[in-house]
């Protein structure tokens, strides 16, 4: 019988066993995960399984006779004197969390326990210890404190990223009820609610686009389109940025077209994303440059600053969600860090790739987007969806929201488009409303007071003038699952507020194919 086999026996005399039972001790001892040794009361390693090889790395010709201080660093010698003492009073030591060091010098944790070995006559002659690597449990426990600490500060930057707009707004509210207000400071007071609350938008919108990549319900309406028309919107989405900061943006475009199967709409939210985080790191007065070239299949777009630049460190940790460089959270309008990280999945939706590069702190920074081209063969652009579903011609549209604000300025908006329009503040109302006026378009808030837009969505399609209405959903919420239950309940869009002004009107006409299938 071997020491190790002893082990299974804390504190008592071990009982006789046969041989064919010791054999199966020692069968499953050795092939034991965790590391069973045994060793004397002066600390001499006199048994070692297959286990202790795999985790320490020494072979038993090797390390049986050593002390086993060899496997204990320095600092924690004492500890062993300690686990001696309480061997030698008949003690066991259970589950003990510590380090120990393999062969080739690394420090590794393990869980020990250590129980007494004792002779026929009861004396305590030794001591069996089994040894567990945690590595993998403290690496899960890193990992969860981790994710806890980027959860916290998360939402200590949204809570921080959404009050920062609220102040110059509630600020220019207040301006533009003074008596003494010129019409110029009462324009400037517009612009600053208006850039405020587009700044929340795309904040928000960022946050729910992030959320819905990474669960893969992003879904990517692909046309064919030309980089140039992409990068015209890019650039109008990203001009009230530049010009704010007084920087010249120039252009360095190929003499031949270039054309991609993509989603236009996505593909000029990376590239508006990449001109506004490149605006937002450089100082007043500086210079961004849009270069494009063809590389055999695929297109090379590369935005240029001569700004803060990167360190070196965080260039592999751009792309990750709420990851900023150093001291970029610090001035107004920093973001949450999920910009460059949408870019990095909508381009890789895209089948494509995106590179950061910077020399250093204060040496600029540039980012490499590189997207497939469409074949030379493939057909001609169709029009595209935005384009179906606008209209010119005076509609009447039925406005159900509880807010009356919002409800009195959609009216404004689209009454000022040359549209007939009615408004409720119930659905109740909404409903007799419908009845006496037959809308052909319909915007219906979703949590109104009486009933939801979605019941009322559904009472609309039963009547005959309901039955070919266009029905939007006007929600805050905007996850698959909403789309989802707004399509059954019978609406033809699904949009989250607040609606940019000049959407307003491609919302009132006819679904076309391609935007009914990416609903």
């Amino acid at each position: 019988m071997t020491e190790a086999t002893r082990s299974a026996e804390a504190s008592l005399p071990p009982a006789p066993i046969d041989s064919a039972a010791a054999a199966l001790l020692a069968a499953i001892v050795e092939s034991s995960d965790d590391a069973i040794v045994s060793k004397t009361l002066d600390g001499q390693i006199r048994s070692w399984n297959g286990g202790a090889r795999r985790i320490f790395g020494y072979r038993p010709d090797e390390i049986i006779g050593r002390p086993i201080t060899t496997l204990i660093p320095v600092e924690l010698h004492d500890e062993e004197h300690e686990i001696i003492s309480k061997l030698r009073r008949g003690e066991r030591i259970d589950h003990f969390d510590t380090v120990r060091i393999t062969k080739d010098g690394r420090r590794i944790p393990i869980s020990l326990s250590v129980s007494p070995v004792r002779d026929a006559q009861g004396r305590i002659i030794g001591a069996s210890k089994v040894a567990r690597d945690i590595s993998g449990r403290r690496q899960a426990e890193e990992l969860v404190r981790d994710a806890a600490q980027r959860n916290e500060e998360f939402l200590t930057l949204l809570a921080h990223e959404l009050r920062n707009p609220l102040a110059p707004i509630r600020y220019a509210l207040e301006l533009r009820k003074h008596p003494n207000l010129s019409a110029g400071q009462r324009d400037a007071a517009d612009a600053i609610i208006e850039r405020q609350v587009a700044h929340m938008s795309r904040l928000l919108d960022d946050l729910f686009d992030v959320a819905r990549m990474t669960r893969g319900k992003l879904e990517l309406r692909r046309q064919s389109i030309e980089l140039s028309s992409i990068l015209a919107t890019a650039v109008e989405a990203a001009r009230p940025a530049l010009d704010a900061q007084r920087h010249r943006l120039q252009f360095e475009l190929p003499s031949a077209p270039i054309r991609l199967q993509g989603d236009p709409v996505r593909l000029a939210q990376v590239f508006s994303n990449l001109l506004i985080n490149a605006a937002k790191f450089t100082n007043p007065g500086g210079n961004l440059v849009i270069e494009v070239a063809r590389e055999d299949a695929r297109a090379t777009v590369s935005v240029r600053d001569d700004g803060k630049g990167i360190p070196e460190e965080m260039i592999q940790r751009l792309f990750t969600t709420f990851s900023q460089a150093a001291g970029a959270h610090e001035g107004p309008g920093a973001g949450l860090g999920v910009g460059l990280s949408l870019v990095h999945g909508l381009v890789t939706l895209h089948g494509g790739s995106i590179e950061a590069r910077s020399a250093g702190p204060g040496l600029g920074s540039e980012f490499v987007v590189r997207l497939p081209v469409e074949a030379e063969s493939a057909a001609e652009a169709s029009p595209s969806a935005l384009g179906r579903c606008a209209t010119q011609t005076a509609l009447r549209v039925l406005v159900v929201d509880d807010n009356h604000d919002a409800a009195d300025s959609c009216r404004i908006l689209l009454e000022l488009a040359g549209h007939r329009v009615e408004v409720a503040y119930t659905a109740t109302r909404g409903l007799e409303l419908g009845e006496q006026f037959h809308p052909q378009s319909a915007l219906l808030d979703i949590g109104l007071p009486d009933l939801d837009g979605y019941e009322v969505a559904r009472r609309i399609r039963a009547t005959d003038w309901g039955a070919q209405a266009v029905l939007v959903a006007v929600t805050g919420w905007g996850q698959f699952k909403d789309r989802q239950r707004a399509r059954e309940a019978g609406f033809d869009r699904h949009v989250t507020k607040p609606i940019a002004p000049e959407r307003l009107p491609t919302l009132l006409g006819p679904v076309g194919p391609e935007e009914a299938r990416g609903f």
